[in-house]
C-alpha cells in the first residue's frame, strides 16, 4: 500500500513533465529551409503592407481613399437577414465570444495532446494580437465612423487595427498552421487555409457592415496578423524542426523513432 501510495504522485509529475515536453520532428533540410523562408516572407509582407496602410490612415489618402466609398456601399447592402448574420459574426469574433473560445480550444487541446506546446503557442500569440492592437490603437487614435450609423451599440473607443479583425485572423491562421504544420498532405492544409481566408474575409466584412470600422482597420488588422503568423512559425520551427543527424533534445519526440 505504501508502495502504491509512493507511486502515485510520481504518476501524476510524470504525465505533468510529459504535458510541456517540446516534441522535435524530424524533416528534410529543404523542407525547414522552406518553413524559414516562409516566416520570413509572412513577416516582411505583413510590415510592408502594415506601413502602407498606416502611411495611408495618417496622410488622408492612397488606399485609405476608399474608406468612404467601401462603407458607402456597404450601407445599402442592409437588410434584416444580414444584419442579423453579421452581429452574429460580432459576438463570435468579439471581445467576449472569441476569448471564451479560444480558452476552451487551448485548454482543451492542452488537456487532451499529449504535449501542450502547440495549443500554448496559440494562445501566445493570440494574447500578442491583443497587446499589439491595444497598442497601437493608443498611439494612431483613429475615429470610428460616425456612430449614429452603428447597428450594435455605440462604441467609441479607437478604430485602428480592428481587434476583432485581428483576432479572428490570428485564431484561423495560427490554428491552421499549428494543426496541419504536422500533417503529410498538403492539399488539406491548402484548403484548411482557403477556409481560413473565408472566414477572416467575412469577420471583416462584419465589422464594415456593422458600421464599427474603415476597410483599412480590418486591412491593418491583417497585416499585423501576418507578422504574428510568421513569428509562430519561425518560433515554432526554431523549437521543433530538426534535420537527421541534429541532437534531440525532447525526450518523447517523435524524432527519436526517425519518424515526421
Amino acid at each position: 500500500m505504501a508502495e502504491a501510495q509512493k507511486g502515485k504522485p510520481q504518476g501524476w509529475w510524470r504525465t505533468f513533465h510529459e504535458k510541456f515536453v517540446v516534441e522535435e520532428r524530424y524533416m528534410s533540410v529543404p523542407a525547414r529551409r522552406n518553413l524559414y523562408r516562409t516566416a520570413v516572407a509572412l513577416m516582411i509582407a505583413g510590415v510592408v503592407l502594415f506601413v502602407v496602410i498606416l502611411s495611408s490612415v495618417l496622410q488622408h489618402g492612397g488606399i485609405s481613399a476608399a474608406d468612404e466609398p467601401v462603407r458607402s456601399w456597404l450601407l445599402t447592402q442592409r437588410g434584416e437577414p444580414a444584419t442579423t448574420i453579421m452581429i452574429i459574426l460580432a459576438i463570435v469574433f468579439g471581445p467576449i465570444g472569441l476569448p471564451i473560445i479560444v480558452l476552451i480550444v487551448t485548454v482543451t487541446w492542452g488537456v487532451l495532446a499529449k504535449h501542450a506546446w502547440r495549443p500554448m503557442l496559440l494562445a501566445g500569440a493570440m494574447l500578442t494580437g491583443v497587446i499589439l492592437a491595444q497598442v497601437i490603437g493608443r498611439i494612431v487614435e483613429r475615429q470610428r465612423p460616425p456612430v449614429e450609423l452603428m447597428l450594435f451599440g455605440t462604441d467609441t473607443t479607437f478604430s485602428f487595427p480592428s481587434g476583432h479583425v485581428l483576432g479572428a485572423c490570428d485564431f484561423l491562421l495560427v490554428t491552421t498552421f499549428l494543426v496541419f504544420s504536422r500533417r503529410k498532405n498538403p492539399v488539406s492544409a491548402v484548403v484548411a487555409f482557403i477556409v481560413a481566408g473565408i472566414g477572416i474575409f467575412f469577420a471583416g466584412i462584419s465589422r464594415l457592415y456593422l458600421g464599427y470600422h474603415w476597410m483599412t482597420d480590418a486591412l491593418g488588422a491583417f497585416s499585423i496578423s501576418l507578422v504574428v503568423l510568421g513569428g509562430v512559425i519561425a518560433l515554432d520551427t526554431w523549437r521543433t524542426a530538426r534535420i537527421p543527424g541534429e541532437r534531440v533534445t525532447g525526450t518523447l519526440s517523435t524524432a527519436d523513432a526517425g519518424t515526421d
